[in-house]
């Protein structure tokens, strides 16, 4: 079955009835310590929550917020539109796919690249006279820290005071694509008690010189971390490359070496050709749009197409 059929059956509900729907809130502006400014907020709430006031419900954590849900529009993102995150989920949950959840998405920020990119490429001075162009704050986590704080240390505690989730991080967990994904991955990396799961969509795992792959994961030699790893890619991109395809594959390697075991706390997808018209038609996407989605899987698009299979295995149906 196509891959375009295969994810239309599995979003569709039982005899035309229609679904519940989740509900979003009012974006809001939450203040930090650890960052220079508000950071906006926008936040899902799971169908069953206003009518179920003793029920818990588990929580992801978003990237790039603002790209996420539907009320972004279908022309954002250049075109390609929003994830559509909350349709997709409550497609899945009236399915009987995945399990009800809070999701709670954060807007970028200017310093997106610093904030998401995880552990620094350590430069030496010998390293940086030599280079023609100074990369970004080189060797300096601070934002991506000050941003993991934020997340692990006022978010999530403001998240579990003002509604009813789970707070163990075997409920919680964090996505994102592109710099996003590496982020997530990092952050629940060096935060296994905050974040038992991580989904990373087109991951920028070449990124500080492959710092995450060459200099964490491949010196890393204990027992597997207690977080889940939903891992993919395509296999081009708009810089004519693989989108990220290699270095996702060689992180996966990494992690099944350390210990993580397919299926059961780590999955890989690699998505293998782009959309043809048919099925880009099918899928909705604006016809000017169709010439460069056969040139690139790196876009909202896509993670939109594919995002189904982190949702579920991140938060299975019980």
């Amino acid at each position: 079955m196509r891959r375009i059929q295969i994810i239309v059956a599995l979003l569709m509900t039982a005899n035309g009835i229609a679904m519940d729907q989740g509900r979003l809130v009012d974006e809001q502006k939450v203040g930090s310590r650890f960052l220079p400014a508000p950071r906006t907020v926008r936040i899902y709430l799971p169908p069953s929550y206003a009518s179920s006031p003793r029920r818990r419900y588990p929580v992801l954590y978003l990237h790039d917020g603002q790209n996420v849900f539907s009320a972004a529009g279908t022309n954002c993102c250049f075109g390609w539109g929003s994830w559509e995150l909350d349709k997709t989920v409550d497609r899945l949950v009236a399915g009987k796919k995945m399990r009800e959840i809070i999701m709670v998405a954060l807007d970028n920020s200017p310093e997106r690249y610093l904030e998401y990119r995880g552990p620094a490429y350590p430069y030496s001075e010998k390293e940086l006279q030599g280079l023609r162009r100074r990369p970004l704050a080189p060797g300096d986590n601070t934002r991506f820290e000050n941003y993991a704080r934020f997340l692990a240390e006022e978010l999530k505690p403001k998240i579990d005071r003002e509604y009813r989730t789970y707070k163990g991080a075997d409920n919680t967990a964090v996505m994102g694509s592109s710099l996003g994904g590496i982020c997530s991955l990092a952050l629940a990396w060096d935060h296994p008690k905050v974040f038992g799961g991580a989904a990373s969509l087109s991951g920028s795992y070449q990124i500080e010189k492959k710092n995450f792959l060459e200099n964490v994961l491949r010196c890393y030699h204990r027992k597997p971390k207690p977080i889940l790893v939903y891992l993919d890619s395509g296999m081009i991109d708009f810089t004519g490359d693989d989108d990220g395809r290699k270095d996702t594959a060689a992180v996966t390697a990494e992690l099944r070496r350390i210990g993580w075991k397919a299926e059961k706390n780590l999955k890989y997808f690699a998505d293998l050709r782009p959309l043809n018209d048919a099925e880009l038609e099918k899928a909705g996407l604006r016809r000017d749009k169709w010439k460069e989605a056969q040139k690139s899987q790196h876009n909202e698009f896509y993670w939109r197409q594919r995002v189904w299979q982190a949702l579920v295995f991140l938060f299975p149906a019980k």
